[in-house]
């Protein structure tokens, strides 16, 4: 059985690829996904906010997140 990985899809992706990778993730459809992101934004925007915090923690598929990319000092490769 292939290992989960919390990572944002760099092939299923609109802005970031959050959604996708919280799809594959769970297994469940990423437009599941993209619905509740846009009904907690509707909801006050906690919707908005996770999606932002998410893009900035969670590292592309085969690559390092924003937040890791920050504190290494790096370029991203």
């Amino acid at each position: 059985m292939a290992e989960k990985k919390f990572v944002r899809s760099t092939t299923d992706k609109m802005v970031a690829g959050v959604c996708g990778g919280l799809a594959k993730y769970f297994d469940i459809d990423v437009t599941i996904v993209r619905v509740l992101f846009v009904l907690f934004a509707l909801a006050g925007g906690p919707g908005i906010l996770a999606y932002i915090i998410l893009w900035i923690v969670m590292p592309e598929e085969g690559g390092t997140s924003i937040a890791e990319d920050v504190t290494s000092g790096g370029d991203g490769e």
